[in-house]
C-alpha cells in the first residue's frame, strides 16, 4: 500500500518535499506573513506494516524554538482521542521520528490538537449551565467569533476573574487547561467552585486566536501578528482579538488575570509573575506567594524552581497580556506556562505532558484562587 500524507484539515500543517524517500521528507509551513513556525499536524495513510518507516521534518532547525526539539517526542493517534509519544531524534538540523504503526491511518502532531469543532462543543456545553452566559465580543480577521463565557452573577462587590488561552494558537494545552477549569467550575457539587462563585464572577475566553488555530499557526493570527505583543497598541485592523478583549476588560474591571500558554523548551510547569511592572510592591508580592503556595498543594505538577528570568523592577514588557493587565488594573496577574515536552519532575514515557494533565492543571487553579479571593481588593 502506498503512503499518502495529508494536512488539508482544521489546524493541519505540513509541506511534502519527498514522500517516496526513506526517511520521508517533510517541512513545517510558516505562519502566514510570519517567520514563526513549529506547529505541525498531518496524517499518514498506509503506514501499517512499514516497520522501517521514518519521517523527517527537514526545516526543524529554523523553527521558532529549536532548543525545544532536544527532548521532544512527536505525539501520534489512531483515533484522535488517545495521543501517545513516538520515538523521535533531533540531529543535523532535522527532526526525525520512527513509528511501527498498528493501523493504516495515523495522525501526527506537535501536541494534542484542540480543533475548532471541539472549541465549539466546549462553549456549547458550557452555555447549558444556568450559571454560564455565552456572548461574542466580535469577530476575528477571518470572521470567526471571539467567544466569552461569563460564569456567575455579575455584581459590583464581586471579584472579577479573567482567564484567556491560545493567544498563541499552537499552544493547545492552554485550551485543555481551560476545559479542565470549566469542568470543575461548573460542577454544582464542587464546594471550591461554589465558594468561588459566591465571591467572584469569571470571564473566560477559551480561544483568543481562532484564525491561527484553524490555519495551523504556532504563534500568530491570520495577519501574522503575535497577539501577545499587541497589548500596548492593539487595533481592529491587525489584532481585533486583543482590541475586543481589552474593550470588555475596561467595562468589567479585573481583579485576577491568568493567561494560559505552553512553552516549547522548558520541561516544567511554571507561573510567570509580574515583579517587573511599575507599582509592584508588597501587596502583589504577598498575593503571588499565597497563590503559588496553594497551587503547589493543588497539583504537584506545578513547581517554582524552573521558569523565566525575573524582570528587573520597572523593566517588564507591557506589550504582553499578563504584564499589561497587571499594571493597568493593579491586580494579581500571571502567565501560566505548561510544557510541550513533559514535566521532568514527574515524567510520563508514554504520554509526556498531555491533554489530561493540562486539564488537571486548569482545575487546580481554582483552589489557588480561593486561597486569595478575599485579598484581591
Amino acid at each position: 500500500m502506498s503512503i499518502y500524507i495529508n494536512s488539508k484539515f482544521d489546524s493541519g500543517n505540513i509541506e511534502i518535499i519527498d514522500a517516496n524517500s526513506n526517511p520521508i521528507e517533510l517541512a513545517i509551513r510558516h505562519d502566514n506573513q510570519s517567520d514563526f513556525y513549529q506547529w505541525f499536524h498531518f496524517t499518514v495513510t498506509g503506514a501499517k506494516g512499514k516497520n522501517n518507516l521514518e519521517i523527517s521534518l527537514t526545516n526543524a532547525s529554523g523553527a521558532a524554538f529549536p532548543e525545544g526539539w532536544q527532548y521532544f517526542q512527536v505525539v501520534a493517534s489512531y483515533d484522535k482521542q488517545e495521543w501517545f509519544r513516538v520515538t523521535t531524534r533531533y540531529e543535523n538540523g532535522q527532526l526525525t521520528f520512527s513509528h511501527a504503526a498498528e493501523h493504516d491511518l495515523v495522525w501526527y502532531s506537535f501536541f494534542t490538537p484542540y480543533s475548532w469543532e471541539r472549541h465549539q462543543e466546549l462553549i456549547g456545553w458550557a452555555q447549558t449551565y444556568p450559571s454560564c452566559t455565552l456572548t461574542s465580543l466580535g469577530n476575528s480577521l477571518e470572521g470567526r467569533s471571539l467567544s466569552l463565557l461569563t460564569i456567575g452573577d455579575d455584581a459590583p462587590q464581586k471579584r472579577k476573574i479573567w482567564l484567556t488561552a491560545r493567544q498563541h494558537p499552537g499552544e493547545t494545552m492552554a485550551e485543555f487547561a481551560i476545559e479542565g477549569l470549566l469542568q470543575k467550575l461548573l460542577d454544582v457539587n464542587d464546594s471550591c467552585s461554589r465558594a468561588l462563585l459566591e465571591s467572584a464572577v469569571f470571564y473566560i475566553i477559551p480561544n483568543m486566536n481562532p484564525d491561527g488555530s484553524v490555519l495551523g499557526h504556532l504563534r500568530t493570527n491570520a495577519a501574522g501578528v503575535n497577539l501577545n505583543r499587541e497589548w500596548l497598541n492593539a487595533s481592529m485592523a491587525q489584532s481585533p482579538e486583543v482590541f475586543l478583549t481589552q474593550q470588555k476588560m475596561r467595562e468589567t474591571g479585573v481583579d485576577l488575570f491568568i493567561d494560559c500558554h505552553g512553552d516549547e523548551e522548558i520541561p516544567y510547569v511554571f507561573l510567570v509573575d509580574n515583579q517587573g511592572i511599575p507599582g509592584y510592591g508588597p501587596r502583589l508580592a504577598n498575593l503571588e506567594a499565597n497563590f503559588k503556595q496553594q497551587l503547589l498543594t493543588s497539583n504537584p505538577d506545578y513547581q517554582t524552581k524552573y521558569g523565566y528570568d525575573i524582570d528587573e523592577p520597572g523593566q517588564a514588557d507591557l506589550s504582553l497580556a499578563s504584564t499589561y493587565v497587571g499594571h493597568t488594573y493593579n491586580c494579581l496577574s500571571f502567565t501560566l506556562e505548561m510544557p510541550f515536552i513533559d514535566n521532568f519532575n514527574r515524567p510520563d514515557p508514554i504520554y509526556g505532558w498531555s491533554a489530561q494533565r493540562s486539564r488537571d492543571m486548569g482545575a487546580a487553579l481554582l483552589p489557588a484562587m480561593l486561597a486569595v479571593i478575599k485579598e484581591l481588593r
